[in-house]
Formats: structure tokens, sequence, C-alpha cells
């Protein structure tokens, strides 16, 4: 069932809600994107279940388009802290939004630990399928 959860940037400045169904499943990747932020996301959002409530001037953003489609890494400009991806792929369903699961504010420990998380290897461009180890993800 979706819930409404809050988001932020340590620095308070970009802010958000997002309806989540966290049965859903999360997802943790070993591409050197989402390796090198330890990212955590519940990723397959449509566009409408995410809202920025403030920080649109002060997002910056990391975009990388290939074969499978678009994406785009959002994170604030004044702390660094990333809070949200967007983009276009096709595979995916088309428009998505995926949000860092840290960076929900009112997300319990116990909330995030039962959902379900898929992984991928994304390090190899094979998205669909989770890498040999996933102890480090």
């Amino acid at each position: 069932m979706k819930q409404t959860y809050h988001g932020s940037c340590h620095c308070k400045a970009v802010t958000f809600e997002a309806d989540i169904d966290l049965d859903q499943g999360t997802g943790k990747c070993n591409c050197t994107v989402c390796w090198k932020q330890r990212m955590w996301n519940a990723g397959q959002l449509k566009p409408e279940d995410f809202r920025l409530l403030s920080g649109e001037d002060v997002l910056t953003d990391y975009g990388r388009s290939g074969d499978w489609g678009e994406g785009h890494h959002r994170f604030c400009s004044k702390c660094g802290i990333a809070t949200h991806g967007h983009g276009r792929i096709e595979a995916m369903g088309g428009d998505y939004v995926s949000v860092h699961l840290a960076a929900l504010d009112d997300l319990t420990v116990d909330d995030l630990v039962a959902a379900p998380v898929t992984y991928m290897d994304g390090l190899h461009d094979n998205w669909w399928n989770p890498p040999a180890d996933t102890r480090h993800l």
C-alpha cells in the first residue's frame, strides 16, 4: 500500500514528498554511481508520485544516456546530498522517479529493513539480474 513519505537533503534546502509502496520493493545496484553513493532506492515511481516542495533552484543534475535510456541523478548543490533521480527507460515502463531511501525523513528502520530488495548488476549493464556478489551492497 502506498504511503506518503517526506524527504530532504542534509541542509533542508531540498524537500519533497513521495508516495511509495515499499512492499513493491527497493533496489540496490553495483554500477559505479550507485556503489560510490551506497544508494538504496525506491526506484520505479511514476512522476505523479513525486512532488518537489522546495529547492529546484539548488538542485544539481548528473545525467547519463545510453542504449538503455536516460537517467538524471539529482543532488543538492549546497550540501551535496543526493535525494532522487528521474529519467525515461522504456524497459521500465517509460518515465520514472527514483527516491533515495536515506533521504526520507520519516521512514522507520523497521519499515526499511522489512522492504524487499532487488539487486541489479548495473556495472555490467545486466540490469535484470543480480550481481554474483551482493554482500557489499
